[in-house]
């Protein structure tokens, strides 16, 4: 049984002489197994710690002689193991937890003197200098020759890139990396993303661009990322469309979708409160959604997209009269902020008021509205803009929705008078 971590021996006689360890640990290589005593000629099961110092390693007798274990924080990849003699703590840090855990049942099997047949021993030797180096944080792979097939990717990694190797699949190795920070996964052949990337729970920034990808899951815009994710690219892909849940990713900072063949952009895309930095050119919208006025960008770019000419007699009527009595209660509810749930309402009727429409008069409509465009300059919500055409305008159609014909008029009448000044 071996374990790599880093390790800090702790003398518990220490504090009497007014001394304290350096309270950092070395890495270390970790070795439960036999070795003969010349005194008694008898062979005894100890823990060889071996470091980049003392390659050859110090050894401690384990039967009878573990006084206690600490494994509080054992899901962290931390330990302590308390010895009797000498007195001293053994204290592990920054190890795979389940390779932890599985080190430390043996110990404990050692400590109890059981059957060395049951143990999962190993050789007690000197170690190779690269076993003791420290952690690799980063690791970038180009091709598809470096790309590792038979071992594993170093646990500790915290930055990842995987390019040009003709991945069709996210290796579910990549996905034990609990210190993953960054994932760079661009210019593959990926289609599908698996949902149990949204496991990584300190991934802040994922790459993807020029993949093969078609879609992206309600299930990943429903976990841990919702709280990491700052940095999120998904350019040059094969995306028409993107999940209402998409706006739950509330810490993104930067979204990059250009050159996909997006019709729309999220309808509540103005949830995304901290987003600064968003591009979406070359793709397949027509118009931005009403929410996208509550953003509050620094770059914007939605260059190369087939934006209509926004016209206000040009409209969409969905209004019966009288309104139903459905569309009167959701409405009610919206306009009071009454709290509602799938506890206390039908599911369908949340899903409802979740795409309730707001209009100019600051009144909501839910599926009875009459809908039309207006033309936005968009460094009213960022600070940088993009052209949005070749014609050097910064303009862009923006869908309005209104909850009465007396609205709608209002609205027009103040167009044709704009129009005529």
């Amino acid at each position: 049984m071996k374990l790599q971590c880093d390790v800090e021996i702790l003398n518990r006689q220490l504090p009497t002489y007014g001394m304290k360890g350096r309270g950092k640990g070395m890495r270390a290589v970790l070795s439960i197994g036999k070795h003969l005593d010349k005194t008694s000629q008898r062979s005894h099961v100890y823990l060889l710690i071996c470091t980049a110092k003392d390659r050859a390693g110090s050894k401690y007798k384990l039967k009878d002689n573990i006084e206690k274990f600490f494994t509080w924080f054992v899901e962290e990849g931390k330990a302590t193991v308390r010895l009797k003699e000498p007195a001293v703590d053994i204290c592990l840090s920054k190890a795979d937890p389940n390779s932890l855990k599985n080190f430390l049942s043996a110990a404990r099997l050692a400590d109890r003197g059981s059957e060395t047949s049951s143990l999962p021993l190993s050789t007690l030797t000197p170690v190779r200098a690269r076993d003791v180096e420290q952690p690799k944080k980063r690791l970038s792979i180009l091709s598809k020759k470096d790309y590792p097939l038979t071992s594993n990717f170093p646990y500790s990694l915290e930055q990842l890139q995987v390019s040009w190797c003709k991945l069709t699949r996210v290796d579910m190795r990549m996905l034990s990396l609990k210190a993953l920070r960054v994932l760079d996964l661009s210019s593959n052949h990926i289609k599908k993303l698996p949902a149990t990337i949204g496991d990584l729970g300190c991934l802040s920034h994922l790459n993807l661009r020029n993949n093969h990808l078609e879609s992206f899951s309600e299930a990943l815009c429903l976990s841990t990322l919702q709280k990491t994710l700052h940095s999120l690219d998904l350019a040059h892909n094969q995306l028409r469309s993107l999940p209402p849940e998409f706006c739950q990713l509330r810490e993104l900072v930067t979204l990059k979708v250009d050159d996909n063949q997006l019709v729309c952009l999220p309808f509540h895309i103005g949830r995304l409160s901290k987003l600064r930095f968003l591009s979406a050119a070359h793709n397949q919208l027509s118009v931005l959604p009403m929410d996208f006025r509550k953003l509050s960008l620094e770059n914007l770019d939605l260059f190369g997209n087939p934006f209509i000419q926004p016209n206000p007699l040009d409209h969409t009527i969905k209004l019966t009269f009288p309104l139903p009595l459905q569309e009167i209660a959701s409405r009610a509810v919206a306009n009071q902020r009454t709290v509602f749930g799938p506890q206390l309402i039908p599911a369908h009727l949340c899903r409802d008021l979740e795409v309730a429409k707001i209009c100019c008069c600051g009144q909501v409509c839910i599926s009875q509205y009459i809908q039309s465009s207006v033309s936005m300059n968009l460094h009213q919500v960022s600070h940088t803009v993009v052209l949005v055409d070749n014609m050097g305008g910064t303009d862009a159609p923006i869908q309005q929705y209104f909850c009465s014909l007396t609205c709608y008029s209002h609205f027009l009448d103040s167009s044709l008078q704009r129009a005529a000044r």
